[in-house]
């Protein structure tokens, strides 16, 4: 009866351990989870070839077209003028910008003048005696001659031994030494050469200034020029006359200005040309940085794309039956921002916005405006 019991026991241990290692088995076939295919959706638009205009941009910063640094061509105490010599003063043309001192030059002029004169005085009786038909012009110079005037040009001599008698009693030389003087005197003022501005003041009124010193610097600021630097494969394609675009920075101003001259010597370093551009305007400022769009030439039947869609510089992805393609391009002009290229049909559907992990063969979802 035992044995019997036994067996019965071992049976229904076993029948257990088959049952629970077959729910093991089956517990570990469980089916394979199933993932929904995600297909991207990309913008895309039709390719139109058309002329495409070559946009050259450069950039630079304003400077006067009329510029001139002021400089000391004679020694004296700076004196106050009707203006205040600073920075932003604005001066009329010939209105007086600088006076120097000119006291003791002015009295050691008024010397050599009456020395000039008394030497013709003294000349006057041989004239009389020697050459009574010349005597009367010169005694009409003596008679206007004014010695807080500006000296008058010497008669002109009539033959040669009147030549000879005149330079002989140094006459000439004294004259030519008072002229000089009158000349430099008239340094000791200086004035405006046109209507201007003051932009630099290097000094005030009680300095002592010395011959070949700075002072300033004064600018007309109606008309500027930008000098830009152009790639010299473009220079053929410039001419002097044509309008150009400026922009500030941020693209919020405007200016039209023209190529007013274009150096004819190619930089060896960098392979470019030097335009200069002229523009006036109210707003503009010396030392303003701005861009400028200049217009080189037209590409016939191409397109303008942004450079991000590119890849490599030389393939760009298309869609066509709803699957990415990768097409080599020709690309025959680079801005900062776009790609001039040519070499796709009309009615071509590309990429209009770059689209992250893209590759060759992607399957892709076309969005569709509704609206």
């Amino acid at each position: 009866m035992r044995r019997f019991i036994s067996i019965i026991l071992g049976a229904l241990v076993l029948a257990g351990a088959i049952f629970l290692a077959k729910y093991f088995i089956d517990s570990n076939n469980k089916p394979k989870p199933k993932f929904n295919k995600i297909v991207k959706t990309v913008f895309v638009e039709e390719v139109e070839n058309k002329d495409i205009p070559i946009i050259i941009t450069t950039s630079g910063n304003l400077i006067a077209k009329r510029k001139i640094e002021l400089y000391a061509e004679v020694q004296g105490v700076l004196k106050p003028a009707s203006k205040e010599f600073k920075a932003g003063t604005k001066y009329s043309r010939g209105e007086s910008i600088i006076r120097i001192n000119s006291d003791e030059f002015y009295a050691n002029l008024q010397s050599q003048k009456s020395n000039f004169y008394n030497s013709l005085t003294a000349i006057m009786p041989d004239i009389r005696l020697d050459y009574p038909n010349e005597y009367q012009k010169w005694l009409e110079y003596l008679n206007s001659f004014d010695i807080n005037k500006s000296t008058p040009k010497l008669p002109e001599t009539n033959s040669e031994k009147e030549k000879y008698f005149i330079s002989g009693r140094n006459i000439n030389t004294a004259y030519y030494n008072v002229k000089n003087l009158e000349v430099k005197l008239g340094k000791y003022n200086l004035s405006a050469p046109y209507r201007g501005i003051l932009t630099e003041a290097l000094v005030t009124p009680g300095t002592l200034v010395r011959a070949g010193q700075k002072l300033g610097e004064f600018i007309d600021p109606s008309v500027y020029e930008m000098e830009v630097s152009v790639n010299a494969e473009f220079a053929d394609l410039l001419k002097t006359g044509n309008t150009v675009t400026l922009h500030n920075l941020e693209r919020t101003k405007q200016y039209t200005g023209k190529v007013i001259r274009i150096n004819g010597k190619v930089d060896t370093n960098s392979q470019t040309i030097k335009a200069y551009i002229e523009v006036a305007h109210e707003d503009l400022r010396e030392g303003t940085y701005l861009e400028a769009d200049l217009e080189a030439r037209s590409e016939t039947n191409a397109i303008e794309v942004s450079r991000k869609l590119l890849v490599d510089n030389k393939q760009l992805f298309i869609v066509r039956d709803s699957v990415l393609e990768l097409i080599d391009v020709k690309p025959v002009y680079f801005s900062s921002e776009t790609a001039v290229i040519k070499g796709i049909a009309n009615g071509t559907k590309i990429l209009a916005k770059p689209t992250p992990g893209s590759y060759n063969g992607m399957q892709v979802k076309i969005f569709e405006d509704k609206q």
